[in-house]
């Protein structure tokens, strides 16, 4: 399971970059260039945390079917975290498509492939 989910990160952020050069053409600014930088970093310090103690406090580890749920809750949390500090901070370009994109090829990967 661990190099599928490898496979499955470096795949995304192949896609990412390919769709970033072809679909929004001209460089689009980040999340850390606008008023949100603080909010996202705390967001996603949040976001880290809560999962970090679930994977050693909470979840059995051993156990092969919830660590692919785990896994996959933890794709999704992220994905629409970031989704939507793009949504709300760069308002004037198109990123936030591609990060929904990512999430439904990720979530496509995730059904064929780990479950």
């Amino acid at each position: 399971m661990e190099l599928s989910i490898s496979i499955l990160v470096l795949m995304l952020a192949v896609i990412g970059i390919i769709l970033e050069k072809y679909i929004l053409k001209n460089p689009s600014p980040k999340i850390s260039d606008t008023n949100g930088k603080n909010i996202n970093r705390w967001g996603k310090g949040c976001i880290l945390f809560f999962l970090i103690y679930l994977y050693f406090f909470v979840l059995d580890t051993t156990e092969e079917d919830t660590m692919k749920w785990f896994f996959l809750i933890v794709f999704v949390v992220g994905a629409v975290f970031h989704i939507s500090m793009e949504w709300w901070y760069l308002k004037g370009t198109n990123q936030f498509v591609i990060s929904i994109f990512l999430l439904v090829i990720g979530l496509i990967y995730f059904r064929i492939v780990i479950f």
